[in-house]
């Protein structure tokens, strides 16, 4: 499965893992073994830099947002985005988007969390706005 990039697809993900040997204490992850034993129905948070247009121009800005965990694929994980980014407006020609199809890593979990029941089920249960491919291309 492949990786976001800025030069590709406008956005992409930070090492949750990076900052913290950075900044340590001051920037706390979950231990190694959470972030690789997710499951189905799990919130993870991410941060994501996204490319966005701005009235000086072009910036890239950093959001952290939630996705729940819709599978494990090989040694990562397909979540679906749980929030609008604030940067960007929704729009067709905008891949990341509420509902979208988030490809992630453990080193990118800055968070973990427990959602209700009944919207894991609503999150779950409808198709994404945006699908992610699943091979290397």
């Amino acid at each position: 499965m492949r990786r976001a990039t800025i030069d590709d697809h406008y956005w992409q993900l930070e090492s949750g893992e990076a900052r913290h040997l950075e900044y340590g204490d001051a920037f706390w992850i979950p231990d190694d073994g959470q972030r690789r034993q997710l499951k189905r129905g799990q919130a993870a948070k991410l941060l994501f830099q996204i490319e966005a247009e701005r009235p000086h121009g072009v910036e890239i800005t950093v959001e952290r947002m939630w996705v729940i965990v819709a599978e494990r694929v090989d040694e990562g994980y397909i979540g679906i985005l749980d929030n609008q980014p604030a940067s960007l407006e929704p729009g067709s020609h905008v891949y990341l988007t509420e509902g979208a199809e988030i490809p992630f890593w453990p080193e990118h979990v800055i968070d973990l969390d427990e959602p209700p029941a009944e919207w894991i089920e609503h999150r779950l249960g409808q198709p994404p706005t945006r699908t992610w491919p699943r091979d290397e291309s």
